[in-house]
């Protein structure tokens, strides 16, 4: 059965493999792109394909536009919170503004698509929101602190929301990938400036390794989004889900790892218990 999906940032990278695997299921696909031409581009698709111009963090905009996609495409039955982009900096370099901008993209515009669509699925009694985070949402590397958080941020709100909104029908499920071949490391990637020579040895390798591995990422973005068509179809689906071999890999050992200091340390944490009388 075809369904309307709106992809925020169809105009590269994970939105625009999400885009054509969609468009080429039969499915309508709105999508929000940055500049005009890029609309044009992306409406001339197919005939399911439709583009709004959107800045996502327009919080004020985004309203309209989603009304204005409901009358020119029926119901939006699918959400997919896309959108976003990575810093890379050491933390005590990395201005303030650069966080701030880093959660205005990858967190509160988000939320803010969430809040134009979910009353709509709340009065339906369907629809499904997909939120990509980020393996980055559960494991942690050194020099993406902003970008970690703001992932770990989206991880946390997804699962809240999911309970809140499961007894009205609406599906939630943050979809965390894992290394591919998109231009997340490159071109789409801030940078801050390196001022303190103390990090140097621990991160310089880090950012070269990732510059040298870019566009050479074992993940597949078309193979994501057919990931991302059997997950929207499925009756139950997962509040999270991972892509690729190596977050799967990676968030295991994370979990074992938790595991093991959980127990190493439960006395401790349990020592701050004490009985009301």
């Amino acid at each position: 059965m075809a369904k309307t999906l709106f992809i925020t940032g169809v105009s590269s990278g994970f939105g625009r493999a999400f885009a054509l695997a969609a468009l080429a299921a039969g499915h309508r696909v709105i999508g929000t792109v940055r500049h005009s031409d890029a609309a044009a581009d992306f409406s001339a698709l197919a005939e399911g394909a439709h583009a709004f111009v959107l800045d996502v963090t327009d919080n004020a905009a985004i309203p309209e536009v989603v009304a204005k996609a409901e009358q020119l495409a029926g119901p939006i039955d699918v959400l997919v919170n896309n959108a976003g982009y990575g810093h890379e900096g050491i933390l005590e370099e990395s201005p303030l503004d650069e966080m701030r901008r880093q959660f205005e993209v990858n967190v509160f515009a988000a939320v803010a698509m969430i809040k134009a669509v979910l009353p709509g699925m709340r009065e339906r009694r369907r629809g499904h929101i997909v939120n990509i985070t980020s393996m980055g949402g559960f494991i942690t590397m050194p020099g993406i602190a902003y970008y970690c958080g703001s992932k770990f941020a989206l991880e946390g709100i997804s699962e809240v929301l999911a309970k809140e909104v499961a007894p009205f029908g609406v599906k939630v499920t943050a979809v965390a990938p894992g290394s591919f071949r998109t231009d997340w490391a490159g071109r789409s990637m801030v940078r801050a400036e390196r001022s303190i020579g103390d990090y140097d040895a621990l991160f310089n390798p880090i950012r070269d390794a990732r510059v040298a591995k870019s566009g050479r990422q074992l993940g597949d973005p078309a193979r994501a989004a057919q990931a991302l068509l059997s997950l929207i179809e499925m009756e139950h689906p997962p509040v999270h889900l991972l892509l690729g071999s190596d977050a799967v890999g990676l968030v295991k050992q994370k979990l074992d790892d938790m595991r093991i200091d959980i127990d190493r340390f439960e006395a401790l944490s349990q020592s701050t218990d004490s009985p009301v009388a």
